[in-house]
């Protein structure tokens, strides 16, 4: 009777206790998985930054060389000038400095002004409009307004109409003159070196904007004296102060309108 009793009582524990199942293999596992993932992930964000501040660093060592480039070829056209300011006016450089033309001395001034011009109202607000006949150049402001410049044009036979855009920008740009201004000039007795760095002393002076795929320009001098007259290849100068203005004034993509 005690036996029956107690096969009982042990009978009863042994239901009131839980069941306790073992996890299948898949539940186990499934954290460490998620963990790998969250790991890798982070891992590859971590890769990608590391790559984007490599890149960074090598285009400001690359900004910061071509900055030192330009300065030292500033230098250089200074000392080549005696200084910036007779480069400015003009005076005569020393061997190795090319003069945009010979004879040409003269000062920097700033020849801008707003006016009323009646033609505005044929193009849109920021068009630079140039007149060869004129030796004006105008950036159009507003209905009925532009601000106008003295610049110099192309010398007869070198001059041109029609128009185009302005598809790049450049601080104290470096000259190349193509091998038919060397050779045209090399006839005249006058040697051109084919590359001169940019800098007070080149002829392109302190900016150039430049006019669809051709090898024409808006730009500065080294002549100021040149301004007003048909002086060019057929490139556009203005004086160092003026180009600086319309440098930051205009846009690359702004539309130009040239007419005789």
């Amino acid at each position: 009777m005690m036996d029956l009793i107690r096969k009982m009582v042990v009978a009863a524990v042994l239901a009131a206790m839980p069941v306790v199942l073992a996890p299948p293999a898949s539940a186990a596992t499934a954290p460490a998985s998620e963990q790998q993932q969250k790991l890798l992930k982070k891992k590859k964000a971590a890769e990608a930054k590391k790559a984007a501040e490599i890149k960074k660093k090598k285009a400001a060592d690359a900004k910061k060389a071509a900055d030192a480039r330009k300065a030292k070829a500033r230098k250089q056209a200074q000392q080549n000038c005696g200084s910036f300011i007779s480069c400015m006016l003009g005076a005569k450089p020393r061997a190795g400095v090319q003069r945009a033309s010979a004879g040409r001395a003269g000062r920097d001034v700033a020849t801008g002004e707003d006016i009323s011009w009646a033609n505005a109202g044929k193009y849109a607000p920021g068009t630079i409009v140039i007149s060869t006949s004129e030796r004006r150049l105008y950036l159009v402001t507003g209905p009925g307004e532009a601000r106008r410049y003295k610049v110099g044009v192309g010398r007869e036979g070198f001059q041109w109409s029609g128009r185009s855009t302005i598809v790049a920008k450049a601080e104290w740009p470096d000259w190349r003159p193509p091998p038919a201004m060397i050779k045209r000039e090399a006839a005249k007795g006058v040697k051109l070196e084919p590359f001169v760095e940019g800098g007070p002393g080149n002829p392109l002076g302190a900016r150039a904007l430049y006019i669809g795929g051709g090898v024409y320009r808006i730009h500065g001098t080294n002549a100021p004296g040149s301004i007003g007259g048909a002086v060019s290849s057929g490139c556009i100068r203005m004086m160092n102060t003026d180009v600086v203005e319309l440098y930051n004034r205009v846009k690359t993509g702004a539309r130009v309108v040239v007419y005789r």
